[in-house]
């Protein structure tokens, strides 16, 4: 069952999808660490569908140390053969050991004096793309900025930050306004900016 007001990708009929289309996605985040842990999931969402991360979240969120970089980084074999027996998280060696050098990356930035929040946010100017889309298809999968940020990403040691996911990652923090432009939470986004 879909309104046809709101976006279509999010259909009444799933209550978990829908609370996160009526409430986080698109609305503009500017915490740093939130940032980084929204990443982080877009990163293990690759290959698999947003709504499996949305019902795994909280189990990830424990099991990664509530997405805490110094924890993080101090992960050992044993810990990570821990996380990869545990049934409620993405059981992928490679995106967890992923989430663990993108922790050190983050964790490289803050100690050169670069915040987080502020490096993302450049990459748009400091304020949301609005983009006005009749449909959520007519959105891109990626963009020349996004895959510029992919690139800059993958320099500073990053993960799991193609183009596209980092698009969809922008998208979901409010870098980028893709609501459609006849959902009511297109407006509302726009007045939560700050």
């Amino acid at each position: 069952m879909t309104d046809t007001l709101h976006c279509a990708w999010a259909p009444l009929d799933d209550p978990l999808y829908r609370g996160y289309h009526d409430t986080e996605w698109g609305v503009p985040e500017r915490d740093p660490r939130a940032l980084w842990e929204k990443l982080q999931l877009d990163g293990m969402q690759a290959g698999l569908s947003w709504i499996t991360i949305l019902r795994k979240r909280d189990s990830i969120r424990a099991e990664f140390d509530g997405f805490d970089p110094e924890r993080l980084v101090r992960w050992t074999p044993a810990r990570i053969a821990k996380a990869l027996e545990n049934p409620g998280i993405i059981r992928s060696p490679k995106k967890i050991d992923a989430t663990i050098g993108n922790a050190r990356a983050f964790l490289d930035m803050a100690e050169a004096g670069e915040d987080f929040s502020d490096y993302c946010w450049n990459w748009v100017g400091g304020q949301p793309i609005v983009n006005r889309w009749k449909s959520f298809r007519q959105a891109p999968t990626f963009t020349d900025w996004s895959a510029a940020m992919s690139k800059d990403l993958k320099k500073r040691g990053f993960k799991f930050v193609g183009p596209t996911i980092v698009y969809a990652w922008a998208q979901a923090v409010g870098m980028v306004n893709d609501h459609d432009v006849t959902c009511p939470r297109h407006k509302a986004v726009q007045k939560s900016r700050s």
